[in-house]
């Protein structure tokens, strides 16, 4: 063993072993101090997106433009400190405008709330601002018709209900100044029939375009009528029964005599009258006034008045004799003619049965006494003899009918 040691080749390969040896262990343990080192200091880089920007100034007094809704935060630093950091966002990005005058600026964004070990970097850095007055108006809404054009056929609106029909409008005291008009939409496509409609209130400016300002109420209520065709007719009322013996109508009048229709007017268009409206005679005994409902007619969407009143008017019945009345012909073709046998001088009394006024206002021209031979023929025929005159009025006749030839013209 000692000789060994005393060996010079012992020694050189011994001292070459220690020198590996001393090298390994210092390599190891500078890695191990690297790689620990790098662990520990490594830095990260993470963009937080749409970081909303808080503004801090007078709201109640002052108006603010130019404030972006928010801004991108770019974290620079160690990574056990931005990974937190993004995912909790518990930071603030703000802008302190608290001592700025009125006017035009260009500020800086802040941040707070984050580790100062991290860089930040705020996308945009700084803002322009505009500070304004805040003020307060009142302004009437006025209301804008679209599709008007397109109103069902023979429809027409009229002058709209807004409520509330004035509204404030608030904002910067520049954008207040070029108010123009206030207004509220209303469609009318298709409509024929009132409508009520809530609707957006929008402020405009003289070009037309749309200011930037808050209203109170932001909706309203609109109620549009609209006008229906409408159209002027009369009514007809129907008589039933007879009045009791020895009394006479010596009045009938309806108040208002012509009621006005609503409809569509392809459906109005035919109507000329009202009819089925009826007074039973037989429950009459003495002047008598009636309210009436008025018939709504099929393809009508309203009458008015839906109601009127009827007045009648009865007198004790009396007589008055028509001497020498004319019989006329009617309905004779051109290529006949016609000759009366009975009464031969085609002449016949008549005797009128009426309300003493109503007599005293007939005269003759009012009295038509007539033979329809429209549907006769060659020869001799015995014809009813018809009276039209005056309403109101009962006619007796001293014969039924007329006796008359018909022959060929020669």
């Amino acid at each position: 063993m000692d000789k060994w040691m005393n060996s010079p080749w012992f020694i050189r390969i011994f001292s070459l072993l220690l020198a590996l040896m001393i090298y390994v262990s210092v390599n190891i343990e500078t890695q191990s101090n690297s790689t620990s080192r790098n662990t520990v200091g490594q830095t990260d880089v993470e963009t937080v997106t749409d970081v909303p920007v808080v503004a801090y100034y007078d709201q109640e007094n002052l108006v603010v433009s130019g404030i972006p809704q928010s801004v991108n935060v770019m974290l620079e630093g160690p990574k056990s400190i931005v990974t937190p950091t993004k995912l909790q966002r518990d930071f603030e990005v703000y802008v302190d405008l608290s001592k700025l005058p009125i006017g035009k600026h260009t500020v800086p964004l802040k941040y707070r709330n984050i580790s100062e070990k991290l860089r930040v970097t705020i996308d945009p850095a700084t803002i322009t601002v505009t500070i304004d007055e805040r003020v307060s108006k009142d302004f009437p809404v006025e209301v804008d018709f679209i599709n008007k054009s397109q109103i069902a056929d023979g429809y027409s609106p009229e002058q709209p209900i807004v409520k509330p029909n004035v509204v404030k409008v608030t904002g910067a005291k520049t954008l207040i100044e070029k108010v123009a008009l206030v207004k509220a939409r209303v469609d009318l496509k298709g409509v024929e029939e009132t409508i009520e409609r809530e609707s957006k209130v929008t402020v405009y400016d003289k070009e037309g375009n749309v200011l930037p300002l808050d209203v109170e109420p932001s909706i309203v209520d609109i109620t549009v009528p609209i006008k229906s065709p409408s159209k002027t007719v009369p009514l007809k009322i129907d008589r039933k029964g007879t009045l009791r013996e020895g009394l006479s109508i010596s009045k009938m009048e309806v108040i208002p005599s012509e009621v006005t229709i609503f409809g569509q007017k392809a459906k109005i268009d035919d109507i000329e009258f009202i009819s089925g409206i009826e007074v039973d005679l037989s429950d009459i005994t003495g002047n008598t006034t009636l309210q009436v409902d008025v018939p709504v007619p099929k393809g009508v969407k309203a009458v008015d008045p839906a109601k009127v009143t009827i007045l009648i008017e009865i007198e004790q019945e009396k007589e008055r004799t028509f001497d020498q009345v004319p019989i006329e012909i009617i309905g004779l073709n051109d290529a006949y003619k016609a000759e009366f046998i009975d009464p031969a001088d085609r002449n016949i009394t008549l005797t009128a049965l009426g309300a003493q006024r109503v007599l005293n206002a007939i005269q003759l021209k009012d009295i038509e006494v007539y033979l329809n031979v429209s549907e006769l023929g060659i020869g001799e025929h015995d014809v009813p003899i018809e009276v039209n005159g005056p309403q109101n009025v009962r006619w007796r006749l001293p014969q039924k009918e007329a006796t008359i030839r018909i022959t060929r013209n020669e």
